[in-house]
């Protein structure tokens, strides 16, 4: 299993306000080029985003399907790719004094991920976390103002 966390410096419903909207989940989803509302009424149990990988001048089409939404607690998630297979992501997300703790774990489930889930995908992982849990404090910091009512420019 590939666990990751990260300090967001708002709190829980900043994030929640971007969890939210799934037409921005390109915005912090590494390796995602677009989403879309799928069907149902994103992110209760369900209800889905399609989104769009471009590699090269490939284009993959693939959609996420939410299995588990606890607010202000936990988003799960099963992410379909085709031929890839599926992996679940989940973020654990915890109000860390004034702050959000927000911890993502992803594994594959079925498909070639999963068959040849090992340790070497699990660091490759890692390294998609840390840059995907940075990018989403950025976003929510960006999205919502500081303690003070004032937008903040990071």
């Amino acid at each position: 299993m590939a666990v990751r966390h990260q300090l967001i410096r708002r709190p829980p419903q900043a994030l929640w306000a971007v969890l939210r909207e799934e037409t921005r989940y390109h915005e912090w989803v590494v390796g995602t080029h677009s989403t879309e509302p799928g069907g149902g009424d994103w992110p209760k149990p369900g209800s889905t985003l399609r989104y769009t990988v471009r590699l090269g001048p490939k284009e993959f089409e693939g959609f996420t399907v939410v299995r588990r939404h606890d607010p202000p607690r936990a988003l799960e998630l099963e992410a379909h790719s085709g031929p890839l297979g599926t992996a679940r992501i989940a973020l654990d997300i915890r109000p860390w004094g004034d702050d959000t703790l927000v911890i993502m774990d992803e594994h594959p489930l079925r498909g070639v991920g999963g068959a040849l889930h090992n340790g070497a995908l699990d660091a490759l992982l890692q390294l998609r976390h840390r840059r995907m849990l940075g990018r989403l404090a950025r976003v929510v910091e960006e999205s919502a103002p500081d303690r003070s009512g004032e937008p903040v420019d990071v």
